[in-house]
């Protein structure tokens, strides 16, 4: 290649990679949008930002799970449902259903949270305790919530251990020449797990995964006399004998 053409296109790549606005804060985390008090939403069935605070008013986009919109005021409609007006950009707004997000400054939304998360089933139930986790540091139920999330994160473990051998071909492995283990812990299935901050630690012998415990130990470390730290530090134990 032309060297003149190759330093150009370097450069023309590195004014690209300045100028382009960041989606992402340096923690990782999307930006909350402008105009109102934050909340997140918890329930993407509900989610459908309207025109209207109607449940047949026109549907402009639906909100996935864990994103964020800034309230500027509600309104009950006729049947009862109240309906809070957003912002989910500085160039979208609309109207979505209060029983679809959460909002960590308002009393008694970690109890609601986690009346869902306990309605909820495998990875549903992992990505709303996450949510929670994240969102109310200072609850009371925080505890239990913890205690949810690793029992839940260690029963797709188990999920993951019955999966992976099945989907990892032994020959490949072994015609790639990497470590066998090593394979199993860049297992795809995996990957939304990790996104959800859940790491797991993989028994070679056993060809089995077993949550990390962070939840079990955030528990024993900041709620030593809850009822759940008991069982948290059982589990803890577990995982030092193997």
């Amino acid at each position: 290649m032309n060297i003149q053409l190759l330093r150009k296109s370097l450069l023309l790549l590195l004014i690209s990679i300045l100028f382009t606005p960041l989606e992402i804060t340096a923690l990782g985390k999307r930006r909350p949008p402008p105009g109102g008090r934050v909340a997140i939403v918890v329930d993407e069935r509900l989610s459908a930002l309207r025109t209207t605070p109607e449940l047949s008013g026109q549907l402009q986009r639906r909100i996935g799970r864990g994103g964020l919109v800034a309230i500027r005021g509600e309104k009950r409609n006729k049947d009862g449902i109240v309906f809070y007006k957003v912002n989910v950009s500085s160039r979208t707004s609309g109207w979505i259903q209060r029983d679809a997000i959460v909002c960590a400054w308002r009393s008694g939304d970690d109890a609601r949270l986690l009346r869902l998360i306990k309605g909820s089933a495998d990875f549903d139930r992992i990505a709303r305790a996450r949510i929670f986790l994240d969102n109310f540091r200072q609850s009371e139920l925080r505890p239990e919530v913890l205690m949810i999330h690793a029992e839940a994160a260690e029963d797709a473990a188990g999920r993951l251990s019955h999966d992976a051998p099945r989907r990892l071909d032994e020959r490949e492995m072994k015609a790639g020449g990497a470590p066998e283990f090593s394979y199993f812990l860049n297992f795809n299935g995996l990957d939304r797990f990790n996104r959800q901050g859940i790491t797991f630690i993989f028994d070679a012998r056993e060809k089995r995964f077993h949550y990390d415990g962070e939840s079990w130990q955030e528990i024993v470390h900041r709620y030593p006399r809850s009822p759940e730290a008991i069982e948290a530090r059982k589990r803890l134990a577990a995982i030092g004998a193997r």
